[in-house]
């Protein structure tokens, strides 16, 4: 053999130890919602592009928040990439425990992602978190239901038309519920479903001075109303369902009105999985004419844990995962309808998008949230479906806890809302708020 030949062949193997050096294998904590599943098929298109493999932890939404919450704070070490949201982001990116999202590609174009998206996941102008998917909510109900009912559901309805419409659609001798609402305890579950709900009826979790504000008519009129409907109209053990529990409800055909996260709104129209794809309309969450409407906004984001040993493979996986060609593969092998939405400006300029018909209810759903004015009386703090301090997601777990013991008739709405006042004030009290 020629010493070219050698020295070819040993800068060959040279490479192949570099490059087996450099692979890492990538613990990801993620939540159990379809387009994190359907991510999970398509890891092998990363890992033959970067040599990287993954090792996912795929958890319930509750789980998932406890774990990464504890993992952080602990400094645990457990995940390389955290599935977090806009809550999470500011509050741990400005205490350190994010590695900031600099020096993505020319390529990945950070410009293009909506800025209600980037807003919310930046602390001082710095991105901590890349978002997934993005998300507002809305109402996808079921047309055929409505037609039969004799009603016709306006763009942008009220409260009382839904609690109408629901009892219209109800039909307990076929299973069909009128609507399905979460009711499951969480502050990111049931909580921030009646949180979103309250806004619309003139409610808030704080006065200027951090006060709670349990103690109202606005936010007994929520609760009275809510449980009332559900009870009138809504499926058994309402009290216990979240995202997953309505969405197999819809699925099978046993809800007339689901209001939740327009991200659904693919899962309810694929024919592969729901029975009613073909019959689904879509419109504004409600309002009470107060001027705010019941949705929220919300992104489900990638991001790297400080002191993690493999930031630049995490960085190539956050830029696979939130890319505009990760759009391109998903619409390529499962059509432009499940392709993660409401991240990227570039998605909704897309023709092949545009036919979507769920796409424009979504982005003008992202649009209207406004995390900076969701209260009709003024508010101090920042968020729609939670208030964006480190105190909140503890706070909010167990008035989110007594408000589901009061839908499943274990207290009155009355003393729930007496122990949410004290659960909170006491927290801020402690906190040194007050």
């Amino acid at each position: 053999m020629s010493l070219k030949k050698v020295l070819g062949v040993t800068t060959a193997l040279s490479m192949l130890a570099v490059t087996g050096a450099l692979a890492e294998t990538l613990t990801i904590a993620t939540v159990n919602n379809g387009d994190m599943i359907r991510m999970q098929k398509y890891t092998d298109d990363f890992t033959k592009k970067t040599g990287h493999d993954v090792e996912w932890v795929t958890l319930e939404e509750n789980v998932l928040r406890q774990r990464v919450t504890t993992d952080i704070t602990t400094r645990g070490g457990a995940f390389d990439i955290m599935t977090i949201g806009m809550y999470e982001t500011p509050i741990w990116g400005k205490n350190g425990w994010l590695v900031p999202l600099n020096g993505l590609s020319a390529e990945y174009d950070v410009d293009d992602i909506l800025p209600a998206m980037s807003g919310g996941l930046s602390y001082d102008g710095t991105l901590y978190a890349a978002p997934f998917y993005g998300e507002s909510s809305m109402v996808m109900y079921r047309a055929d239901l409505m037609k039969k009912a004799g009603m016709d559901m306006p763009e942008a309805p009220t409260w009382d038309f839904i609690r109408k419409a629901a009892a219209a659609m109800t039909d307990r001798a076929n299973e069909i519920n009128g609507i399905c609402l979460r009711g499951k305890a969480g502050w990111g579950e049931g909580g921030a479903f009646i949180t979103a709900m309250s806004n619309s009826f003139g409610a808030r979790w704080f006065d200027e001075d951090w006060n709670a504000q349990f103690d109202t008519d606005e936010w007994a009129n929520t609760l009275n109303f809510y449980k009332g409907m559900m009870e009138e109209s809504g499926p058994p053990g309402y009290a216990t369902n979240g995202f997953n529990e309505n969405l197999s409800l819809f699925q099978q055909g046993k809800c007339g009105m689901w209001i939740d996260a327009t991200v659904a709104a693919s899962f309810v129209t694929n024919p592969n999985d729901s029975t009613v794809a073909d019959k689904v309309g879509f419109a504004l969450a409600p309002d009470n004419g107060l001027g705010k409407r019941s949705n929220w906004l919300w992104a489900w984001a990638l991001a790297i844990p400080s002191g993690t040993q493999k930031e630049d493979a995490a960085k190539q996986f956050i830029e696979w995962a939130t890319s505009k060609g990760y759009i391109e593969l998903v619409a390529e092998n499962e059509g432009w309808a499940n392709v993660p939405p409401g991240a990227r400006k570039s998605l909704y300029d897309n023709p092949n998008y545009k036919d979507v018909p769920f796409a424009k209810m979504t982005l003008d759903s992202i649009l209207s949230a406004d995390p900076n004015d969701s209260t009709v009386k003024p508010s101090p703090y920042v968020g729609i479906q939670f208030a964006a301090i480190p105190e909140f997601a503890g706070i909010a777990t167990e008035v989110s806890q007594e408000f589901s013991a009061a839908y499943a008739g274990q207290q009155t709405v009355e003393e729930a809302l007496e122990k949410a006042q004290a659960i909170t004030d006491e927290a801020m009290e402690a906190a040194g708020y007050k």
